[in-house]
């Protein structure tokens, strides 16, 4: 674990000894964890990692680097264990590393990104929770993420809507103590036009805007989406659909984006790039995306 996050704050790390054993092997490092099954077992005053141990693989041998089911599975559960701690006021925040779709897929898990997870993991239905993308001064919300663009559409309704509104204010309420300005991007060219270029931005969008001003929230729009992030004095932005906000995030930070799931009483955050399977192994790995998930939390926590 690097200086820069031993010094803000202390971090434990929840996976299976052995896999993490199989990486360090194969890039040629070498880290003593300090190992326990619950938090409960470790002694805060030494410096070493700490490390929940999860039984994850048994008998069968951890592949590295493969698509497989069982590393799918891994993966969630180490998330769950986290946010189950989360949950129990163990720990402040969870940083989730990347995880692979396909694996999980494979594993027959229903799987469209954390934030959903997050939700079944709280208690919460899956449209309660909205992805946040964050990277130097810029946040970018989705309404939604893992869905093509004909179901999300669908998704695309008055409730979720003033969902990610409220999601976004209460989120950065909390980690700055200022209620922010929010600006609401559209789903059609230029926002609809006024029902030129189609419907949902003035039957949809529009109302649910409206109605969270009345409720006291800094928010305003439609505006086109093409537009928006050229706009200052906004602390956060919302879009609706998955390519609006990662193409911008994507070109613009590529491998500093940290990507909070937003809406659920834990704070949880992930990066926003895949996980990277053609180097596993090779020491290649870029850590800056989840250094700054640890950091956009650790002054909300």
């Amino acid at each position: 674990m690097g200086p820069e996050l031993a010094a803000i704050c202390r971090p434990v790390l929840y996976g299976d000894p052995a896999a993490l054993n199989m990486h360090m092997r194969a890039c040629g490092i070498d880290i003593a964890f300090d190992i326990g099954v619950t938090l409960n077992e470790f002694d805060w005053d030494k410096s070493a990692p700490k490390l929940c141990a999860r039984n994850q693989f048994g008998s069968a041998p951890f592949k590295l680097g493969a698509v497989n089911a069982q590393n799918g599975l891994a993966s969630l559960d180490s998330a769950s264990a986290a946010i189950k701690a989360a949950l129990d006021r163990q720990v402040a925040a969870v940083v989730a590393a990347p995880q692979n779709q396909k694996a999980i897929a494979s594993a027959g898990v229903e799987f469209d990104g954390y934030p959903s997870f997050v939700a079944g993991e709280t208690g919460l239905a899956p449209e309660d929770v909205f992805l946040m993308l964050c990277f130097d001064d810029m946040r970018i919300a989705h309404c939604t993420l893992h869905s093509s663009v004909r179901s999300s559409i669908e998704l695309i309704t008055y409730d979720r809507v003033r969902g990610v509104i409220r999601a976004v204010d209460d989120t950065l309420i909390r980690m700055t103590g200022a209620r922010p300005k929010i600006v609401v991007g559209g789903l059609n060219p230029h926002a609809g036009e006024n029902g030129l270029f189609g419907e949902e931005d003035g039957e949809i969008i529009a109302p649910a805007i409206a109605d969270a001003c009345l409720d006291g929230i800094d928010v305003e729009g439609p505006v086109g989406a093409d537009t928006m992030l050229e706009r200052k004095g906004v602390d956060a932005f919302v879009v609706m659909l998955h390519d609006q906000g990662h193409i911008p995030a994507k070109l613009l930070a590529p491998r500093r984006t940290a990507g909070l799931s937003i809406g659920s009483p834990i704070l949880f955050s992930s990066v926003a790039h895949g996980s990277g399977h053609d180097i596993a192994g090779q020491n290649k790995g870029d850590p800056t995306a989840i250094v700054e998930a640890v950091k956009r939390l650790v002054g909300a926590a």
